[in-house]
């Protein structure tokens, strides 16, 4: 193995981060002791977080499920899951992914994949506020952007984004969900061969903005374009609001544009940048025929409500605009060290990044931006890109605020919160005067935090909760590997106060919270049987049937409290390929039915009032086989069941149903 030679600055500072992570190691390591519990929770704090058996939680909490590839539905204060929402991966319980009419939700170029790594939440907005109609996430694994009905809850559609790599930066909408903005965290060859030496990662690789734009009335969404860009790493955005309405903004590491032992190669310099993309300049740009067209595949499926199924289209080209071919699309602002996260005040006048080896917060001005632009007080420029003179664009920095700094939400009353790495901890400081005024230590590691409304012009304020990465000793042992967590605070005060912990599924990468009623009056209680369009509907028992075409078996199935119909059913053999299409004749809420059949290798079933799924089922062995429902539903919920039988192949068993006498 060929040795890696450090010359002396490299080696000082990868033994200053290992310093750092080793203090971090230290910190999550430390069992809080008394007094340590004692100086951050009061005695009250039960009776804040405790909702009494009937009533609701004050909002909804929506966390990623990171490598679980789904999301989960807290309520808050309280920390009760209701509910995990199956999105880029396949869920056995509600048969998502393993039903024919979701399949092909998860559909890719590269094939069916099974499972994803999802990481931000973002709802949608309405004057930089959110409004409830849908929830964004990201796939960061094989890049993809999901969009959530949450009216149902539900996965609606889901787009493959093209020319990316790691689909981290990804996917917050602009102010009012006119697009949602990504970015790949991974720079490789988009525009030319893409069969080159990785060490010609310099003259070779490029990264990529997308632009995808969302349907005002109906939340489609469609790629409307991409901005083709040096070979950074793309880490996150966040999109202007108010005065910036018409900005994203980009933390960008991997300046060097090092392509092996980053954590040393992709730290040499002392500042990296936020990239400021005008998306209305896009707009402009493409509208006046300066994009240029890319043959390239990539998957748009989504889910149609009134045929309750699924379908997945490969489209094969898209537009991209080049910065050097439109002035005035992209700028560069210097910013200390491998900045990781990058965040908006309610304004939209200030952007505070989070360099993550870096000892300051820097917040920088978007009033100075855009003077610094109007007075070219450049710096140089990458392949054209304009660079911002740093003094020019700072409003100020927060000073010392502890080790490793990574997001920033803000409340209501002229505060940020920034969650810190390495120290563990969260700190409060107030835009202007950029001083901290209180820090509260979390258990442990936190990542992302989340105010609710914390990225929006009006943010609700009252909580910060902490995202964090190790629990240790916080809750009981569960093997090698423990849950992660939330901490939900109390900022309504001076001082911030620990209100309670709750473990979360996956890992919580980031978190957003919407005020309960705005979606609890929208919410959908059933599908209606008259509006169900489904090919293979059954409306009424007395259509059900049994249907043979060649060696597929289509079974036209009903149930309602508390039966199925056919529930016995003959003349199945061995190489037929049974379908199942199960419609929910209920028409009352929460009245679920599952379908299971014994020794089916695929999943059950999970089919909500009104509508119609469809189970394919290959037996492999001749007898008879039971059949029943796996959702509670009644007090005669066990003898909801039923018999297939299933004869040699070539038998002369003929096809036969029944329900009691009826046949």
């Amino acid at each position: 193995m060929k040795k890696v030679n450090l010359s002396t600055t490299k080696r000082n500072l990868l033994q200053a981060v290992c310093f750092l992570f080793a203090l971090g190691i230290v910190t999550t390591g430390c069992k809080p002791g008394g007094d340590k519990k004692s100086a951050v929770l009061d005695s009250d704090v039960a009776s804040k977080v405790y909702v009494p058996p009937g009533k609701y939680d004050d909002f909804y909490f929506f966390t990623s499920g990171g490598f679980s590839g789904q999301v989960g539905v807290y309520g808050l204060p309280s920390g009760r899951l209701f509910r995990v929402i199956p999105v880029f991966s396949v869920d056995p319980e509600k048969g998502y992914g393993y039903s024919e009419e979701t399949k092909p939700m998860l559909q890719t170029t590269h094939g069916f994949i099974p499972w994803g790594d999802s990481h931000h939440p973002s709802l949608s907005k309405t004057g930089g506020n959110a409004d409830g109609r849908w929830l964004f996430i990201n796939e960061n694994n094989t890049p993809r952007i999901a969009r959530i009905d949450l009216k149902t809850f539900t996965t609606a559609e889901i787009i493959e984004v093209p020319n990316s790599a790691g689909n981290h930066s990804s996917p917050y909408v602009t102010e009012n969900t006119e697009y949602v903005v990504a970015g790949t965290r991974f720079s490789i060859p988009i525009t030319g061969n893409k069969d080159v030496p990785i060490s010609s990662y310099k003259e070779n690789f490029q990264g990529m903005i997308s632009l995808i734009k969302v349907d005002q009335a109906t939340g489609g969404m469609s790629l409307a374009t991409q901005v083709l860009l040096p070979p950074f790493d793309f880490d996150k955005n966040r999109a202007g609001k108010g005065v910036s309405h018409d900005w994203s903004f980009f933390t960008c590491y991997n300046t060097e544009e090092a392509h092996t032992l980053l954590e040393v190669n992709a730290s040499q310099n002392d500042k990296d940048f936020i990239l400021a993309l005008n998306w209305k300049k896009a707009e402009e740009y493409l509208a006046a025929g300066k994009a240029k067209e890319m043959n390239t595949e990539y998957c748009h499926n989504k889910f149609d409500e009134s045929t309750q199924g699924a379908t997945s289209e490969v489209l094969k080209k898209e537009m991209y605009l080049n910065p050097k071919d439109c002035p005035g699309l992209v700028y560069l602002m210097p910013c200390p060290k491998s900045p990781h996260g990058v965040d908006v005040s309610p304004t939209g006048e200030y952007i505070a990044a989070s360099g993550k080896l870096a000892s300051v917060i820097p917040v920088f001005s978007y009033d100075k931006m855009m003077k610094a632009i109007e007075a070219k007080a450049f710096d140089g420029d990458v392949q054209g890109i304009p660079i911002l003179k740093y003094d020019q664009v700072i409003a100020g920095e927060v000073k010392q605020p502890g080790l490793g700094p990574l997001h920033t939400e803000f409340d209501d009353k002229g505060f940020g919160y920034t969650s810190m790495f390495l120290s563990s901890e969260i700190v409060k400081w107030k835009i202007g005067t950029w001083e901290v005024v209180d820090r509260i230590p979390v258990y442990y590691s936190i990542g992302h935090l989340c105010v609710p409304g914390g990225d929006s012009k009006d943010p609700y304020g009252k909580y910060v909760i902490a995202l964090n990465k190790i629990t240790k000793d916080r809750y009981l042992p569960t093997g090698p590997e423990l849950c992660q967590s939330a901490q939900l605070i109390d900022i309504t005060g001076d001082k911030m106060k620990m209100l309670l912990d709750f473990p979360t599924i996956g890992e919580p990468h980031y978190a957003q919270a919407i005020a309960a009623d705005m979606l609890m009056k929208n919410s959908q209680k059933i599908y209606k049987l008259e509006d169900n369009k489904h090919p293979y509907a059954t409306k009424e028992e007395k259509a059900t049937r049994v249907e043979r075409k060649g060696n597929e078996v289509h079974v036209y199935l009903t149930c309602v409290r508390s039966h199925f119909a056919p529930d016995n059913i003959e003349g199945i053999k061995l190489g037929d390929e049974v379908y199942f299409h199960m419609t929910n004749l209920e028409q009352d809420w929460d009245i679920p039915h599952g379908f299971a059949v014994k020794g089916n290798n695929n999943a059950e079933l999970l089919v909500m009032p009104g509508q119609t799924s469809t189970l394919k089922w290959i037996p492999t062995e001749v007898g008879i086989v039971p059949f029943y429902c796996s959702d509670f539903c009644s007090a005669l919920h066990q003898e909801m069941q039923g018999y297939l039988r299933v004869s040699p192949k070539g038998s002369n068993v003929p096809i036969s149903f029944s329900l009691g006498d009826q046949k």
